[in-house]
């Protein structure tokens, strides 16, 4: 039988197939069979485009669980040359599309200015808007043989004052954080899940298929059907480097994600089985 708990979704990151774009995300989501999809925001136009994304979602009968803020350092210019304004222009794109949620990244320590206002800021725009704007955990950066602070006020948003957070599970192997302790951390302030799957033995973003790392991805997602999580939980695979499998890698993570949120239904049993046969 299915899980009797409430349904988590369960979405496609549109960086799961980049170099291509949302077009392709949201194409390959529905044949796998995803609930929904997370835009993120970069130079594809698409991605910047309400009424594109409406007529995607539209047409392959998916939700867009959220919009993902083009915080990256290769989106500098996207929605915005300042940073607020690419925030802004994220919460109208997730009101137009509607998304629930804003996924952003803490500000670069060279945004110091930015970095300042950064807290209150969210959540002035969070109670004004009505969108959740989940603040997504970073890594140090690796320079030199030595660990870089890159984000400000820090890349752990566990200890900051913010009232929702994404966790992604890739970030936590990077950063080597407590991923499960994390979680239990947040509470109900844990809003949004990046499921993907990191190595202890490097220091690279890896965002592999999750259950191919060493983060507990099975554990957080059985934690979420009983902790009273309302959120999404979305798959942000890295495929760029092996894109004749990529069909395979995303069925792959959907099938693992709905496995452990208690979302498939049990395989029949033997008897069953000889009693129809």
């Amino acid at each position: 039988m299915a899980s009797p708990h409430p349904h988590i979704p369960v979405g496609l990151s549109t960086a799961s197939v980049y170099p291509e774009g949302a077009a392709a995300a949201f194409e390959m989501a529905a044949e796998l069979g995803y609930d929904g999809v997370e835009v993120m925001v970069w130079a594809d136009p698409i991605s910047q485009s309400a009424g594109a994304l409406r007529a995607l979602a539209d047409h392959h009968g998916l939700d867009i669980v959220s919009i993902h803020a083009p915080t990256l350092l290769l989106t500098q210019r996207v929605l915005s040359a300042d940073p607020w304004g690419k925030i802004d222009g994220s919460i109208e794109l997730a009101q137009q599309v509607g998304a629930p949620t804003v996924v952003l990244h803490p500000p670069f320590r060279w945004q110091q200015a930015y970095a300042r206002g950064f807290a209150d800021g969210v959540a002035e725009r969070e109670h004004g808007s009505g969108i959740t704007l989940a603040v997504e955990n970073m890594f140090p950066w690796a320079a030199r043989g030595r660990q870089v602070q890159a984000y400000l006020p820090h890349w752990d948003p566990v200890p900051q004052p913010y009232d929702h957070v994404t966790i992604d599970l890739s970030h936590t192997a990077t950063a080597r954080s407590d991923a499960m302790q994390m979680v239990l951390d947040l509470g109900d302030r844990l809003s949004h899940i990046h499921l993907a799957d990191g190595m202890l033995t490097t220091l690279k973003d890896d965002h592999l298929v999750p259950g191919r790392g060493t983060q507990p991805c099975a554990e957080v997602l059985q934690h979420l059907t009983t902790s009273g999580f309302s959120g999404a939980v979305v798959l942000e695979v890295g495929t760029r480097r092996r894109p004749q499998e990529r069909e395979a890698d995303l069925r792959e993570s959907l099938d693992f994600a709905r496995r452990h949120l208690g979302q498939l239904a049990d395989e029949p049993s033997a008897t069953a089985t000889e009693s129809v046969s």
